[in-house]
């Protein structure tokens, strides 16, 4: 219960973020897509329509449009469509943008964005008399598809009512480019191997990637100041650790110089020798396959003989020179 106007609405997320108000109904999924778009970063009201008579509702709508300090998006559902579009009609400036989802007609509301989405197959408002229309594939009713949704309604809301006015950085220098690569969220890697001696050694790296299915190939790249480089260049052998989120102390350990890495890492020995990072998301054992000179660092491909994963766990994740956590359990 809202305070300030007697609305009974549910609200996520940080006021101070952009509104979305949504006029749903009381379907599992539109729960699923509000918790998505505050977990993005909006956030999100949505008026409790299960009870209240049309005229109540759109009594409570045009309360929370007066009370918001800024103008909201307004996301309708086939159900509500034609209310969100009168009750615009009559507050022409109350919203930012509308986002009406499988209506039976589109509005004509020239001065504000909006965005139409339908699921394949179903009946309802013509494409072409929308401003934009989305199509989601095989989904038999929306927001029954609600990955898919999600990803239109954000594309949608960062073009039009983004979370902060984009202020781009240019440059052609080394931090500029270091910067601007960090901007790619990437997985956190412990690439290890034996040194000629036996000795394990590895180290973090986060440039790594799949090169092809068949054959089994990935690449790792591994900076020419590394300590451990002659050891990768020679060996015959690696594993690439993938870690999950209780393994940042093993990444930070891994990216120190001057410390027994292996001291307190629990490791285990498949056909290679080569050590593997216990309780890793995913682990790779390789066969070096090829080398190449990449600048200041070495393009180490291998052929994968092994691989082993937890589909359970959480990845670490790093973005902008920082550790994130993203969970999906």
């Amino acid at each position: 219960m809202d305070a300030m106007t007697g609305t009974r609405d549910i609200r996520l997320g940080a006021s101070g973020d952009p509104a979305v108000l949504m006029l749903t109904g009381a379907a599992t999924g539109w729960h699923d897509v509000a918790d998505a778009l505050a977990d993005a970063g909006r956030y999100v009201i949505r008026i409790d329509t299960n009870s209240n008579e049309p005229a109540d509702i759109a009594g409570d709508l045009a309360a929370v449009l007066a009370d918001l300090p800024a103008r909201p998006t307004l996301i309708a559902d086939a159900g509500h469509a034609a209310l969100a579009t009168e009750t615009l009609r009559a507050l022409p400036n109350a919203a930012a943008a509308l986002v009406l989802v499988a209506p039976d007609a589109v509005p004509d509301l020239p001065d504000l964005p909006l965005l139409v989405v339908q699921g394949a197959g179903m009946a309802g408002a013509a494409a072409s008399d929308a401003e934009e229309t989305v199509v989601i594939a095989d989904a038999a009713a929306l927001p029954g598809d609600g990955e898919a949704l999600n990803a239109v309604l954000l594309e949608f809301l960062e073009r039009q009512v983004p979370r902060t006015p984009p202020a781009y950085q240019t440059g052609s220098d080394s931090r500029t480019l270091r910067d601007a690569l960090g901007c790619f969220a990437t997985g956190v890697t412990v690439v290890t191997t034996l040194a000629e001696d036996g000795t394990p050694v590895g180290l973090t790296a986060n440039s790594f990637t799949s090169v092809s299915l068949d054959p089994p190939l990935l690449l790792v790249c591994v900076a020419k100041s590394a300590s451990s480089l002659t050891a990768f260049e020679v060996a015959d052998a690696f594993a690439v650790n993938v870690l999950q989120i209780g393994q940042q102390p093993v990444s930070s350990r891994f990216a120190t110089r001057g410390q027994d890495k292996f001291a307190g890492t629990r490791t285990e020995r498949w056909s290679t020798g080569v050590p593997i990072i216990a309780d890793s998301l995913a682990s790779f054992e390789c066969t070096r396959h090829a080398l190449h000179d990449g600048g200041d660092h070495l393009i180490l491909v291998g052929r994968v003989g092994r691989v082993r994963f937890e589909p359970r766990r959480d990845p670490l994740l790093y973005f902008r020179g920082k550790y994130r956590r993203l969970h999906f359990a």
